[in-house]
């Protein structure tokens, strides 16, 4: 079975996640324009993190996503900040679902949450994009890569989130959160890379900084493509946006040329020249084009970063699902990866 077969898609919604339908639809009524019932909820088999619904009505179809039940992480699940920088990057003409609404009052559903629009198109799961021909290939890499670009030049003092992040010391922050998030759940385990990588990227921050809007978690999964063309209706899946780093954000991204395609869509193992798939040092060359760059000096450190980073993420999850919080029935699987992403990290690091 695929991420597409295992993760696309909707089913009922899983024993735990269920709330008040009605209550849901007195809410829709009273702050979504033109929402008429009857409602009908399924639970996408997809999210880690925030669980997500489809809502089904006679007239159109809506997204929720709300804060998962149970014991949570702090400042994890900022369901406001997602809703927040969708709201604001819609307003500006960037492809994102449009904001319905927020809901911070728990008695509806039980926890906060927010409605938007629900997009059609085409969804890849597989970084290989193994749905297209060779010719086609190369205007999908290059409708991602453009789209991220087109997010760290905006202006996020002009959209109204100038205040969504602090400014500098991006890596610095970073590294103390995700070490700390890592160290204070033992109950998920230790990794020896992951403790290297803390120690290695503290000391290796590149010189020089940059603050932009970032996305967190720019993958080919968390955006929809229009249904037959090279270009992205909406990007997906905001609860790790911030103002960092672009070249953190990019480095992220970009980490599918070495990500093993059963942790998360990448591109490790596969032949890239025969798939007509950009090279890595060709997408790191467009990307500085579309930005104004001549090159990505310390590129290795951004990669190892982000698998650290990912892993201390995944190594959240499996302690999420170890206390039955987890709102992912693939949540074990993801969990379990931590330790190879610090491998791979540490792999590269030492690479240089």
């Amino acid at each position: 079975m695929n991420d597409q077969d295992t993760f696309g898609g909707t089913a009922a919604v899983r024993d735990g996640f269920a709330f008040d339908t009605a209550a849901l639809a007195r809410w829709m009524e009273e702050n979504v324009e033109d929402f008429a019932g009857p409602l009908q909820v399924e639970q996408f088999k997809g999210g880690q993190s925030n669980p997500t619904y489809k809502l089904i009505t006679p007239g159109r179809d809506y997204v929720l996503r709300r804060k998962p039940p149970g014991q949570l992480v702090k400042g994890a699940h900022a369901i406001d900040r997602e809703a927040r920088v969708i709201g604001a990057l819609g307003k500006a003409g960037y492809p994102v679902a449009h904001l319905y609404g927020l809901c911070t009052d728990e008695s509806v559903i039980g926890t906060w949450f927010y409605v938007m629009e629900m997009i059609e198109g085409r969804n890849f799961w597989d970084a290989t994009f193994p749905d297209l021909s060779g010719d086609e290939r190369p205007a999908y890499f290059d409708a991602m890569v453009t789209t991220l670009a087109q997010l760290h030049s905006l202006d996020h003092e002009a959209l109204g989130l100038g205040d969504f992040g602090r400014p500098g010391n991006y890596f610095e922050r970073q590294i103390g959160r995700w070490s700390r998030q890592y160290l204070d759940d033992p109950e998920a385990g230790r990794s020896a890379d992951m403790d290297w990588l803390i120690e290695w990227l503290s000391a290796h921050i590149p010189a020089g900084d940059e603050t932009s809007l970032i996305h967190g978690d720019f993958r080919c999964d968390n955006m929809i493509f229009h249904p037959t063309e090279p270009r992205i209706r909406a990007v997906l899946d905001w609860e790790l946006s911030t103002l960092g780093h672009p070249l953190g954000d990019f480095g992220h991204h970009a980490m599918m040329y070495h990500m093993p395609p059963h942790v998360v869509a990448g591109l490790g193992g596969a032949d890239i020249a025969a798939l007509n798939i950009p090279s890595e040092d060709e997408y790191l060359a467009r990307y500085c084009s579309l930005t104004g760059r001549t090159d990505i000096p310390n590129w290795n450190f951004y990669l190892a970063f982000n698998f650290f980073r990912l892993g201390a993420i995944l190594h959240g999850i499996k302690g999420r699902y170890l206390r039955g919080t987890a709102s992912s029935e693939q949540a074990k699987r993801r969990g379990d990866a931590f330790p190879l992403l610090g491998e791979i990290g540490r792999r590269l690091a030492e690479a240089g």
